[in-house]
Formats: structure tokens, sequence, C-alpha cells
């Protein structure tokens, strides 16, 4: 950290223990502890690209963790052996940053991505895929305050009927919070988009972190969320057509481990960076006609309140 950089960290710090006490100087020690983490993930972390993998369809559910993945598999016939990946980052845009390298430049232009998550306006150049369809741009759902994994659905089946990709990738928002099966619990009345500062306080990971949810309770709806998304998933595969499916995600969140709640980037923990992964099949049986309707392209200014509605900012 540079002179400048601790002499602002002291300052917030400062204000942090003057209005929060306690909590204030709990939050005050995280950057230099996620700092650490940080060193320790470089040294020991051998992540693995999605691209060293064979598939022609890649399903990526947003911040799905290994374990919870695990016990919902077993609902779903679609879903056999759930093996294991490890990630190349424990936050989207990271793992965008280190997934979508020039290495892969050949794979990336013969790639038809689907994408539900607000971090592609800043991170992605759509000139280096077949097609960056950002999904979120014209489907977002204000009410909900996340992408629907309908409409990540039925994106990425009219792009495999219409256009037929060498490789189609699926990013579906889903599990990540907000849980849509859970947005009328009371625990959520608090949530607003301009409710900000450093950090979203009223995210459930914060909420958490400060005890005024339970874990379990938490994990319910997380799993609620997963299995959400999970009935679109069966949807996708009984409307294309692939012999190589893969299911996986990009991270997933840790809950109290090691005293880290969310996704903070860089991390070594296994609860962030052991994320599943399935192979499967997929036929088109015709059974969802894909409507889509647009709306229009989403200013800057709507890009970050949907980073804000899902605590991002």
């Amino acid at each position: 950290m540079t002179a400048r950089g601790t002499t602002r960290w002291l300052s917030q710090s400062y204000g942090r223990i003057r209005d929060d006490g306690f909590d204030g100087v709990v939050t005050s020690l995280y950057p230099p502890y996620y700092k650490c983490l940080y060193g320790v993930s470089r040294a020991t972390v051998s992540p693995t690209s999605v691209f060293e993998r064979s598939w022609d369809v890649l399903v990526v559910l947003d911040a799905c963790r290994l374990d919870l993945f695990r016990e919902v598999a077993p609902e779903y016939p679609f879903l056999g052996a759930v093996d294991e990946l490890t990630s190349v980052d424990t936050m989207t845009p990271e793992w965008m940053r280190n997934t979508f390298v020039s290495a892969y430049d050949d794979e990336m232009a013969e790639t038809h991505y689907v994408c539900g998550n607000p971090f592609s306006a800043s991170v992605l150049d759509g000139e280096r895929f077949d097609v960056l369809d950002e999904v979120w741009r014209d489907s977002w759902d204000d009410g909900l305050r996340t992408l629907p994994p309908r409409a990540v659905t039925d994106a990425a089946i009219a792009a495999a009927r219409e256009r037929d990709p060498e490789r189609l990738i699926v990013h579906y928002m889903q599990p990540h919070w907000p849980f849509v099966p859970a947005l009328d619990a009371d625990y959520y009345d608090g949530l607003s988009p301009d409710d900000f500062g450093g950090h979203n306080p009223t995210d459930v990971w914060e909420q958490l972190r400060h005890g005024e949810v339970e874990r379990e309770r938490v994990w319910d709806d997380y799993r609620a969320n997963l299995r959400y998304a999970l009935d679109e998933v069966g949807v996708l595969l009984s409307n294309v057509d692939a012999e190589r499916v893969a299911i996986t995600s990009d991270h997933g969140n840790a809950m109290g481990e090691w005293f880290v709640y969310g996704h903070p980037r860089h991390m070594p923990l296994r609860c962030l960076r052991a994320v599943p992964w399935v192979e499967t099949t997929a036929t088109d049986e015709g059974t969802r006609e894909a409507n889509r309707s647009v709306s229009g392209r989403e200013t800057d200014a709507d890009v970050s309140a949907r980073l804000r509605e899902l605590g991002y900012v």
C-alpha cells in the first residue's frame, strides 16, 4: 500500500471506528486481510480455464458453490456426476478477464456468448466474439432487481436455432443474490439501489456478516435460487441440440469461512474457487418458443444501477 493509500485507509478507519465502534474496526481490517489472502491465492491456487475443457454449450450459473450444487443435483435427471473445477478467480469481472484472454482468441472468435452479468459492459470486447449478446441490457426486471433466467434461456435458444454457433456460452445471473424466490422475505425489505457506499450494506452477505439473518435461512434461499435457475437450464437442454454441454460457475460464495462473506476478488478459499463441472447433452424437442423482447440499450448510469442491485457497488 502506498503512503497516500495508507493515509486514506487510516482516515477512513478513524471515521468507521468513531461511528461504528468495534464493527468499524472489523470493517477497516478487511482490506489488509484481503490483500494477505490475495498473496496466498497467487502462491497456492492452480486454476483451470473453461477453454481447457471440451464443450459445445457452456452453461455458467453465476456465484454457485460446489457443495450447494451437489446438494441439489440429485433432483435433476439431466445432472449426472458432479465434478470439480478450480475457477480462475472469485469475482465475475476477474473471471471474465482471466477467462477471455488472448491465448483463446480463436475459440472466442467462434463463440456466441449470451451474457446475463452487467460486468460485460466494462470488461468484455464484443469484437473478440462471434456474438456478444448482453441480455441484461434489454431484459432486466426492475421489480425483481435482477435478470430473470427465462430471458437468458430464450436468447440462447434463439441463438442455437438461428445461428448454430460452434460454441455457445449461456451465462445465467442466478443463483447470485438477490434470491428471487425469497424477495418478499422480511429481511430483504431494506434492499434499495440507492443504499450504497464503499459496499452495499443491505446485501444478504453484509446482513449475514452482522448477524442480522441466520445462516440456515440464507442457505435455504440460496438453494431455492439455484433451483430457480436449474429449472430453466432443464428447458434449455430440451430446446437446443448439442453433443457436449458443460454446466459450471464463475465462482462461489463465502458464508463466513475465514471471516469472508460474499465473493471478493482473488481469494484462495475453496468455497469460492471450487465450482461444479457437469457434462451432459441437449436435444431440441421444440418445447419452448423463444420469445425475447428488445427495448433498447441502456446507459452507463443504468449499468451502475444494475451492479448496485447485485451488491457490487
